[in-house]
Order: C-alpha cells, then sequence, then structure tokens
C-alpha cells in the first residue's frame, strides 16, 4: 500500500515534492493558502493586463544546463518559447550616458573598454571569470545529504576550471565589485544590477548563463510556468486543496501524523512535509518546539531579501524605441525622491517589451520594484484609509518618474496597482514580506540547511528556506532533495522521469 504524504504549499518547492513524490509511488495531497499556484511565482490580472510578480528569466532553460533536467522532468519547458535578450540590464545615469549589461561577454567587454579604458585591468580580469564561469555546470540533480565519495569527486571535478574564481568573487558583494572600478557609470551600473550585499560570484555565474543562451525568459511568464508544473503534479495523480490554509501541524510521539486546517479540520499521513513559509513552518505550524541552536540563530541573524513595493502599470504604448531587457532599466534620478519613508536615488523600471501576452495589442506593462520595510507597511495597514493613501501617492511619484524619462506617458496609464510587502505576506505567507528566502551574501555562499528539525521524525522541509539565493531553481531542486531523502528512508530506489 502506497505511503500517504501532506504537503504544505502549492509553490515551486511544494509542486516539485508533489511531482517527485508521486513519480515515487507515495499518495500525495498539497494543502494551499491561495486559491492558485505557485506561490511567489505568480501573476495577477488587472484590466486587461497581467501583472507579472516573479519571473525575470529562468536558469538552465536550455539543453547542456544543470537545472535543464529537472524542468524537463517537471513538464515547464515543453513547449515552451524562450526569450534570451540581448540585454541583461540596462542602467541611465543623470547625465544621459547610458551602459548595457550585454548577454554576449565580447560585445560586453568591447563596451566597457569603450565607457572606461582607465579600468581596462578590472575589465579584462571580471570578464575573464564571467568566461571562467561558462565551463561551470554543477551538479543539482541529488541531495547533498546521499553524496558518495564518488559523487564528492565530481562535485569537486565540475568546479575545479574555476575554483579560483568562485572563492574570490564568492566572499566579494556586488557592491565590492562595483567599487574596483573607478569610472563612475560602470561603479554605479555594477552596484544597481543586483542586491548591493549579494555575493558577486552570483552575477558573474548569471551573466556566463545568458551568454551560453540558458537563462531566457519564458514568454507568457511567471502563471505560465506554475500552470504547468501544477498540470505536470496533476497528470502524475496528485491532489490540491485551494483556500486551504493549514494552522498546525500535528505531532504524536514526536512523529509528524498530520495538519490542521484554518476552518479546523484535521488530515492525516504517513508523512509531512512544509514547502510553506520557514518561520511559520518551525514557529507557528511547530510552535517553535523543534528547534535547534543554529536554526534558531539562523532565524534571528541571517539577512533576508529585503520585502518589495511592486508597482504595475499598463501604458497605451509599445516601447518600440526602447531595447528590451531581461531584468530591466535602472535609471539614476535627477534628485533623489522619498518613497515610503525612505530614500531612493535610482528607479529600476522593468519594461516589459518583449512580451505581448502580458498586455492588450499595441500596449505594454512596466513594472518597478523598490525595496521597502515590512513594518512601515504593517503599521501603516492598521488603518486600510491611510494605507491606500500611501499605495496612491506611491504610484503617483512612480509615474511622475518615469513621465521625466518617457515624456507623454502620464497621459497614457491605463491601469496602476501596487502590491507592498503586506501583500506578499497576506497571499503567500512569507516572513516579513520578503518576496524570496535567504540573502546570499558571502557569509551563507557555503552554508548548508537541513530538510529536517531536530526531534521530529516522519517531516522535512523543502523550498527557498532551506536553500539560501532562493529563487525558482531552490524549489524544484529541494522538492527532489526532500523526496530523495523520503525514500532513503523508506528503502526505495529513488526515480524521476519526464512526461
Amino acid at each position: 500500500m502506497s505511503k500517504s504524504v501532506i504537503i504544505i504549499g502549492a509553490g515551486m518547492g511544494g509542486l516539485s515534492t508533489g511531482c517527485y513524490a508521486q513519480m515515487n509511488g507515495y499518495k500525495t495531497r498539497i494543502f494551499e493558502m491561495h486559491d492558485k499556484p505557485g506561490g511567489l511565482c505568480t501573476a495577477w490580472e488587472r484590466k486587461g493586463y497581467t501583472v507579472d510578480g516573479c519571473l525575470h528569466w529562468l536558469s538552465g532553460s536550455a539543453p547542456g544546463a544543470g537545472m535543464y533536467k529537472l524542468w524537463e522532468e517537471l513538464g515547464m519547458v515543453q513547449g515552451q518559447q524562450i526569450y534570451n535578450s540581448e540585454r541583461f540590464y540596462r542602467f541611465e545615469g543623470a547625465d544621459g550616458r547610458v551602459f548595457d549589461f550585454f548577454t554576449d561577454l565580447s560585445r560586453l567587454e568591447k563596451h566597457m573598454m569603450e565607457i572606461a579604458p582607465e579600468d581596462k585591468a578590472v575589465i579584462k580580469r571580471t570578464i575573464k571569470a564571467i568566461r571562467g564561469f561558462t565551463r561551470m555546470n554543477m551538479p543539482v540533480d541529488k541531495a547533498p545529504e546521499l553524496y558518495s565519495v564518488t559523487d564528492m569527486l565530481k562535485m569537486v571535478f565540475s568546479v575545479l576550471p574555476v575554483m579560483g574564481a568562485f572563492s574570490k568573487y564568492s566572499m566579494m558583494t556586488v557592491r565590492d565589485l562595483s567599487e574596483s572600478f573607478t569610472n563612475p557609470l560602470l561603479r554605479a551600473a555594477w552596484q544597481n544590477a543586483w542586491v548591493p550585499e549579494f555575493a558577486s560570484a552570483f552575477i558573474l555565474m548569471t551573466l556566463a548563463s545568458m551568454h551560453k543562451k540558458q537563462s531566457g525568459y519564458v514568454l507568457g511568464g511567471s502563471m505560465k510556468l506554475s500552470r504547468a508544473i501544477e498540470k505536470r503534479y496533476l497528470d502524475l495523480g496528485g491532489e490540491i486543496n485551494y483556500r486551504a490554509r493549514v494552522e498546525k501541524i500535528l505531532v504524536e510521539d514526536d512523529c509528524a501524523v498530520g495538519v490542521v486546517l484554518q476552518d479546523g479540520a484535521e488530515h492525516r499521513a504517513d508523512y509531512v512535509i512544509s514547502a510553506a513559509d520557514g518561520h511559520a513552518t518551525i514557529f507557528d505550524m511547530l510552535g517553535g518546539k523543534y528547534l535547534d541552536e543554529n536554526t534558531r540563530i539562523d532565524y534571528e541573524q541571517l539577512p533576508i531579501f529585503q520585502p518589495l513595493i511592486y508597482v504595475g502599470i499598463g501604458v497605451n504604448r509599445k516601447f518600440d524605441d526602447v531595447p528590451p531587457t531581461i531584468s530591466g532599466l535602472c535609471i539614476e534620478l535627477a534628485e533623489p525622491v522619498m518613497i515610503a519613508g525612505a530614500e531612493q536615488k535610482w528607479l529600476n523600471v522593468h519594461i516589459h517589451n518583449f512580451d505581448p501576452s502580458l498586455a492588450p495589442e499595441g500596449k505594454t506593462l512596466i513594472t518597478v520594484m523598490i525595496e521597502s520595510g515590512f513594518d512601515y507597511w504593517s503599521k501603516l495597514h492598521e488603518n486600510l484609509e491611510q494605507y491606500r493613501a500611501e499605495k496612491d501617492r506611491v504610484s503617483e511619484i512612480v509615474i511622475d518618474q518615469i513621465e521625466r524619462r518617457f515624456p507623454g506617458i502620464k497621459a497614457q496609464v491605463e491601469m496602476t496597482d501596487v502590491a507592498t510587502p503586506v501583500t506578499f505576506h497576506r497571499y503567500t505567507g512569507n516572513w516579513q514580506g520578503s518576496y524570496e528566502g535567504w540573502l546570499m551574501i558571502p557569509d551563507v555562499v557555503t552554508l548548508t540547511m537541513k530538510k529536517t528539525l531536530p526531534g521530529l521524525s516522519n517531516f522535512f522541509m523543502a523550498g527557498q528556506w532551506v536553500m539560501p539565493g532562493g529563487g525558482i531553481p531552490s524549489g524544484a531542486m529541494t522538492g527532489r532533495f526532500v523526496v530523495q531523502l523520503m525514500c532513503k528512508q523508506d528503502g526505495r530506489h529513488f526515480k524521476a522521469c519526464k512526461p
């Protein structure tokens, strides 16, 4: 008789876990608080526009990349159109000068040399490191907890050619890397291309992957991906209960045996796997009873991705004259502005003119991401009138600033939508309204997080809270890993297949 598994959350981690568990003969059921799949990999409809809330690129979107095998198994790349942009990112200085992060490395190097010949040595070193990372293809299909000596050797040999560069840039933040340039335009552009505190190795690895056309954008965006993996899970025989928020994980004799929903209903299973928010799982659903000192310190001290104000704008304009970028356009403002109590010197504007599916014909979706504190918005939310007024004020400021760069746009705006950290928390439960999990700072690059909790049997965790860096790949990978660990515990041979 098949063993039963309850999975909490139908985000990427939960759906991946469900798919691989079904492939291995388990009978699974997912409980999801929202009314749709995907978790943070999501989108929403507003006045004919689709506000895409997640996808910029899909790591491993082409054959040859380590992640591609997993995307195939999860049914996420079959039949998809992948857009590989010539530009990763564009930075426009207040003085009108422009820097493009071209995805072709020869073109990128030439562009940087034209702008800043005085930084020749730094440019050459940086491009050399990125080219080195094009040869790196780390194994991602097996849980590190199950590595044999042979597996370890394979992993070491996969990174050996770039070990020096990886070690160097893993300990150097994006801000550190940006400050190695003396040219003001290059310095500002590199600092704003990624989270400044992030280990810089990962922006270099991303540029390497884009150079190989292995990190493209899936046309149709986030919800198309989420629906694809949802379909794969359902086709494998899985079951999803939407609008079913888990309040508590049932534990008997230090063994997870089921869950209690918000409506009081109890559901039991042989295993419980939480792919929900890590903080809510450990401290709320389990009451903080299964917690070692390392995990407590992680949640008290490690930085997370800062929450966002996410502004969606629907515009009756095509932007044919604006080169598409896969990660947006950063505009240096002529003068700083105050948004939600914080000074902003730059505005990251993502013009989705490369994906016509997100807007009516002849029109364009624009999204703007602005870091903003959860506490600020949580306090405002206590007074809904003030909360809504502040959201309106944010959209007005953002549109005013975009108008300065694109005159006439204010009159062309047909839709505005503002999601705050409170919005992210309400719909996903993600701690502090963060849009990902642990920030990949140098101190956590080599950190491994357990997918179990001490003293609690038949319980696992999957998703971005057990893999620093977050993103869609962390969900897919940890879902696979957790099922491998469960199969090991049950004496089963893990297997995976493509649809």
